[in-house]
């Protein structure tokens, strides 16, 4: 059945998560913000930074969002070299796992919750958050590396501009 809302359906305002997933047990380090700039960008960083253990290397897979890249984070990058980002093509956010446990985020949790202001929004994420960390789960691929290149070489190969 489709969606539906109301006639009277209000939007309470948004808020930012940025959140990072520990892919081998699937523990899950979120930070909400009200905005989405590189200065919150940077305190999420440096909650990773306090969370995860000193003597592991940090690897973010990230979307090219352009908070990710401006001076003020490649300055804190520098300055914290266990921290390496690896970015996904533009509009390929499927291997980026957290995506997955967005999703997840969003139809548990968000999806048909309602929310009558931007602080009951956040009280649900933090506490779906918490609820997740309890009983972390990680996300297993379920096809190989080659079946996924093949499936995508085959769609490739359907498509008439795609140069194969």
């Amino acid at each position: 059945m489709p969606e539906r809302r109301s006639h009277d359906y209000v939007r309470a305002g948004t808020t930012t998560l940025f959140a990072a997933l520990d892919t081998a047990i699937g523990k899950a380090i979120g930070s909400l913000h009200r905005r989405h700039r590189a200065v919150e960008f940077k305190k999420f960083l440096l909650k990773l930074d306090r969370e995860v253990p000193a003597d592991l290397e940090v690897h973010l897979i990230l979307d090219n969002y352009v908070t990710h890249g401006v001076l003020a984070v490649k300055t804190w990058l520098a300055a914290y070299p266990r921290f390496h980002l690896h970015f996904t093509p533009t509009g390929l956010s499927w291997p980026n796992l957290v995506e997955r446990w967005f999703a997840e985020l969003t139809t548990k949790k968000l999806r048909r919750g309602i929310h009558r202001s931007v602080q009951a929004l956040e009280r649900d994420i933090r506490g779906w958050l918490t609820g997740w960390n309890e009983h972390p789960r990680p996300f297993v691929w379920t096809k190989t590396a080659d079946e996924i290149l093949d499936k995508v070489a085959a769609y490739c190969r359907r498509i008439s501009d795609s140069g194969l």
